[in-house]
């Protein structure tokens, strides 16, 4: 019992002998290093170990910035090499082009900075293209939280009637449908059939939706929103974009569009005194106890 308390005071004076960290996500190590981490879901992704304290601050910025999305608060204002406006996209590009267990493994390879530069220079080319993303006029369409069904294994995302008819009109309701090409955020086109279902009487996307749903990785809950350019005539293009359900409505700054509820039908309810209530009124009733009458009817 003695040696136990022993050792953990040993350890409590070791490890409050360690100096704490400025920034978030960064711990100081045994060894004078200092180690980064993030937490996804509640549970701890270790970034690695660096020499230095801001080295290991840039990378809890970068995780965070693949993790938490291109809006999140970052200790320095320089995530890594992104000096130029042309940095600074393409670190963007590179980010959102990655996994998250991709930007991870980098992180404590200390490849990430490499594996940067190389990327920039392959893609050299679609620089402007990216850049013509970001600078789109965009019209907000609608939006709509993913259902279980939208994700499942019927290979199918209904888009609610009213949006539909409004935004993707169909000219022949009974034809097989026609080809919808949508954008990413990085520039990817989605290619989408769009058609009417008459069995369910509603407006699906179907082939091209599972890929979609595998690629992107969302799932029931995430907000899908859709988006046209402000230009008019046959160069107006769409736009589709994903985003996690716990991101505040107010910040992302789209309003929330409700999703329609049924109404359950209101049934008659027949008080012990034979009074009916039929949507708040009391109508007499002179409704005799069927077990009653049956007795009547054997006697």
């Amino acid at each position: 019992m003695d040696l136990m308390n022993c050792f953990n005071e040993n350890a409590s004076d070791s490890n409050s002998k360690l100096p704490s960290s400025r920034y978030k996500g960064v711990v100081p190590q045994p060894n004078g290093r200092w180690g980064a981490q993030i937490y996804e879901k509640h549970q701890r992704v270790w970034l690695g170990t660096f020499n230095g304290e801001e080295e290991a601050a840039k990378a809890y910025d970068i995780a965070s910035l693949r993790f938490r999305g291109l809006d999140a608060i970052t200790h320095l204002k320089q995530s890594s090499l992104s000096t130029t406006i042309d940095d600074h996209e393409d670190e963007t590009f590179f980010l959102q082009s990655h996994s998250k267990a991709e930007i991870v493994d980098m992180l404590r390879k200390h490849s990430y900075t490499n594996e940067l530069e190389l990327f920039k220079h392959k893609n050299a080319g679609k620089r402007m293209k990216y850049r013509d993303i970001i600078h789109t006029q965009k019209e907000w369409l609608f939006e709509k939280v993913l259902t279980p069904s939208d994700v499942g294994r019927l290979n199918r995302f209904v888009i609610p009637k009213q949006q539909a008819e409004k935004h993707f009109p169909l000219m022949d309701s009974k034809a097989e449908g026609v080809l919808l090409n949508f954008e990413d955020d990085l520039g990817n086109v989605w290619r989408f059939r769009y058609c009417f279902w008459s069995s369910s009487q509603s407006y699906v996307l179907t082939k091209g939706w599972t890929r979609f749903v595998k690629e992107k990785k969302v799932t029931a809950g995430d907000v899908v929103r859709f988006h046209g350019s402000s230009s008019m005539g046959d160069d107006k293009k769409l736009f589709i974009e994903c985003t996690p359900r716990n991101i505040d409505n107010e910040v992302s700054g789209y309003p929330e569009v409700p999703s329609p509820v049924e109404e359950p039908l209101m049934a008659p309810v027949q008080d012990h005194d034979g009074v009916v209530r039929l949507f708040g009124v009391n109508i007499e009733s002179n409704i005799v106890d069927c077990s009653t009458y049956n007795c009547f009817q054997y006697m």
